[in-house]
């Protein structure tokens, strides 16, 4: 287990467009950690060169404990839990699914993310939609109608207690959100969990007061 320092800074993107930046930073709210926040604003002239400076893959977010670098999201959620195994369930059987849909979180869904790019500002309406993109919201509700069904008990997240699987899953509750995409009442209630938990309302208002517009995920 590793011992973080007292020296933690996050590097991340706008917070109204930035999904893989709210990932951890959620993951690091939840585990009580105090760290320093830089935003490197996305889609200017400078970003990319702001951004490499920090760290070889040229992408947020970007976590730097003391002379550690750590990038690419779920990368950073994993090193924060070596020290805070709370933000994964405790049961192994649990843990296993957890670690399961969070890397599948990662890795899929390509479809919902470029009809529905993350715009926490946006007000709530629908967009036409193809197969392939209902495909992928199918999916994420089986996910979620299957994790609280197995895991749920104990708490409104997927696995009773909230975990990184929920947030790596929190800019997709924001998108069906704001596209105000139908559920289910089991999925209903775990999107409005999402959203009312402290760290993402203190996301959701920060990105509302955000200056920044980029308007090819003004959708």
């Amino acid at each position: 287990m590793n011992n973080l320092s007292n020296d933690l800074e996050l590097v991340i993107g706008n917070k109204n467009y930035s999904s893989w930046s709210l990932r951890p930073w959620l993951a690091m709210r939840a585990a009580g950690l105090n760290f320093a926040e830089s935003v490197i604003p996305l889609d200017h002239d400078d970003t990319k060169r702001r951004i490499l400076a920090r760290s070889p893959a040229g992408r947020v977010p970007i976590l730097r404990d003391g002379d550690v670098v750590v990038w690419e999201s779920l990368a950073i959620c994993e090193y924060i839990a070596e020290a805070n195994p709370a933000l994964w369930p405790e049961d192994a059987t649990a843990r296993a699914a957890a670690r399961a849909v969070a890397a599948e979180m990662h890795a899929g869904f390509m479809e919902l993310r470029k009809a529905m790019p993350m715009n926490c500002r946006r007000t709530p309406t629908k967009i036409p939609t193809t197969l392939e993109i209902n495909m992928d919201v199918a999916r994420v509700f089986d996910i979620w109608r299957d994790s609280r069904a197995r895991f749920g008990d104990g708490g409104e997240f997927l696995f009773g207690a909230f975990s990184i699987a929920d947030a790596m899953f929190a800019p997709i509750v924001s998108r069906l959100h704001v596209y105000d995409v139908d559920m289910d009442a089991v999925c209903d209630v775990y999107r409005d969990a999402v959203l009312r938990h402290p760290a993402m309302c203190d996301w959701l208002d920060a990105a509302g007061s955000e200056a920044w517009v980029i308007d090819r995920l003004e959708v």
